[in-house]
């Protein structure tokens, strides 16, 4: 799992070096090492942040799930009303006197797949029970994918099957499940017709709304406007180019004309530069951490290590999945990165805490003692 991680951290940073020319030539007068420095540094004080949470006993995180709970529904509060907007997403909360921008919903996908995996750790005696088991953890669940949601639908969407599947794996009731997946999946395909079927007129003040809608419209038929599909175009370009072997690192062409060429869209530039061979291998790598965590769950003496790491696990690689899908133009535009590659600061500090707390389940999961409960 360590080779793992370390193979796609350095495979990012290449990336993103071969991919930020054109920024560099915005902002930097064409100084492209200024982004590999700043990556690299990024990178560095993401693993040190991983060594540092491997280290500490998974059951420790154990206790303060509750707490990062609570913090990161401020922190959601605070960007609803103050945070950063950035491409028409209000999704980045300012650190005062610092002047560093993060991601909250970064945080409280962390911080809620903790609390899931506590709660339902805590509450197996229950947790075939809906009053008792079941909906203490739902509620938390909602709150937080509906705080993220108006700002960032697709990480609330992938938070909340995350939630789903950990719900699933940790002895939830099938029958409960349904009871609240049915309705919100109902919901969702209504509001969906219900917007693609609105002028655009009335949803000019809707927020995020209308971007929503232009980016199914465009995914689903082929607009008259080329500038409303020009980042799919160039990505299928990008694809194109680069054939069984790709052009080679460094040899993109399309990453001088590809909008975030180095976030969004960088396994475009990948598959540019290393091929279909390379851009396979990349989501193997991905598919074989997720193997590995899984794995745990057959070693673990405790529910809440299990739970934690497949949790974990399963949201960082579904997020990779679907950013290679909308590479791909398999899915819409989401805006979702690819894990420890895409160029970051913070987002790669904060996907190493969580990189740090499944390599800590999978430390120390065979020195625990089978009959040691969990606690609150």
């Amino acid at each position: 799992m360590w080779g793992i991680i370390l193979v796609l951290s350095i495979w990012g940073l290449l990336a993103v070096y071969s991919s930020t020319g054109a920024l560099a030539h915005q902002k930097q007068s064409g100084r492209t090492e200024v982004y590999l420095f700043q990556q690299f540094a990024f990178l560095l004080m993401g693993f040190f942040v991983m060594l540092v949470t491997h280290a500490v006993h998974y059951r420790y995180y154990l206790k303060f799930s509750k707490l990062l709970l609570y913090v990161a529904y401020g922190l959601l509060v605070l960007t609803f009303f103050f945070g950063s907007n950035y491409n028409d997403a209000q999704r980045w909360l300012k650190i005062p006197f610092i002047g560093i921008t993060f991601q909250t919903s970064d945080v409280a996908k962390v911080a809620l797949i903790l609390f899931v995996a506590r709660e339902l750790a805590i509450r197996q005696e229950d947790i075939k029970d809906f009053k008792k088991g079941f909906l203490p953890i739902i509620l938390h669940v909602g709150i937080t994918s509906l705080l993220i949601a108006p700002a960032n639908l697709s990480t609330a969407l992938v938070l909340f099957s995350t939630c789903m599947v950990i719900m699933f794996m940790g002895r939830v009731s099938i029958k409960h499940i349904f009871y609240i997946g049915a309705p919100i999946l109902t919901v969702l395909f209504l509001a969906i017709l219900l917007v693609l079927n609105t002028p655009d007129k009335y949803l000019k003040n809707s927020g995020r709304v209308l971007t929503w809608k232009h980016r199914i419209e465009n995914f689903n038929q082929r607009s008259t406007n080329p500038d409303e599909t020009y980042q799919n175009d160039h990505a299928k370009i990008a694809i194109a180019n680069g054939g069984l072997i790709g052009v080679g690192p460094g040899g993109s062409t399309e990453r001088n004309f590809l909008p975030q060429a180095y976030s969004d869209f960088i396994y475009a530039i990948i598959t540019e530069e290393y091929g279909f061979l390379g851009a396979v291998f990349m989501m193997a790598l991905y598919l074989l951490f997720m193997y590995r965590a899984f794995r745990i769950i057959f070693k673990s003496p405790k529910a809440f290590g299990a739970l934690l790491a497949v949790g974990l696990s399963f949201a960082l690689v579904l997020q990779a999945l679907i950013n290679m899908a909308i590479a791909v133009n398999l899915v819409p535009n989401t805006g979702l990165t690819l894990p420890l590659v895409s160029k970051g600061g913070t987002s790669i500090i904060i996907t190493s805490f969580a990189f740090g707390l499944i390599m800590s389940v999978s430390r120390y999961v065979e020195m625990d003692e089978p009959n040691e409960p969990e606690t609150k």
